[in-house]
C-alpha cells in the first residue's frame, strides 16, 4: 500500500464520484434527510469494521480535548454538508450537483490560508480560480 497523498486523494475523488451517482439513484423515492441518515449508518458500520479489523482503535482517554473539540465540529460540519448535498441531489442532476459541491475546494484553499496560515503560490491560486470559474459556469443559468 502506498503512502502517497495523491494516491489517496485520487481514490477519494473516485469514491466521491460513485457517492454522487449511487446517492442520486438512492434518493429518488426517499426523503433526502432520511437517506442521509441511512448513508451515515452505513458509513459508521463500515468505518468501525475497518478500524477494528486493522487494529487502529485507540483508547478514548488518549485523545486530547482540543482534538475532541475539532473532531466534534468536523462531524457537525460533515453532517450538515451531507444533509445539504442529499437535498441538492434530490432536487437537481448529479452531473451538476457534484461539481458545484466541489466549490468546497476553493473554500478549503481560502480557509487554509486565512485560518491555518498555509501558503499557495501563483500557480496554485490559478488552479483554485479555474475550479471556481468552472463551478460558476456549471451553476450559471442564463
Amino acid at each position: 500500500m502506498t503512502s502517497s497523498w495523491l494516491f489517496w486523494a485520487l481514490l477519494a475523488a473516485a469514491f466521491a464520484a460513485l457517492t454522487a451517482i449511487f446517492g442520486k439513484l438512492g434518493v429518488e423515492q426517499v426523503n433526502a434527510d432520511f437517506a442521509t441518515l441511512l448513508r451515515t449508518l452505513v458509513v459508521v458500520v463500515v468505518l468501525a469494521a475497518i478500524v477494528l479489523a486493522t487494529g487502529q482503535a485507540q483508547p478514548l482517554a488518549s485523545i486530547a480535548g482540543r482534538s475532541y473539540l475539532f473532531l466534534l465540529l468536523s462531524g457537525v460540519a460533515t453532517g450538515l454538508s451531507w444533509l445539504c448535498y442529499y437535498r441538492a441531489l434530490k432536487l437537481g442532476p448529479a452531473s451538476l450537483v457534484a461539481p458545484v459541491d466541489k466549490l468546497s475546494v476553493v473554500l478549503v484553499a481560502i480557509f487554509g490560508v486565512a485560518l491555518l496560515g498555509e501558503r499557495l503560490d501563483l500557480r496554485q491560486w490559478c488552479g483554485i480560480a479555474a475550479i471556481g470559474g468552472g463551478v460558476l459556469l456549471l451553476a450559471w443559468r442564463p
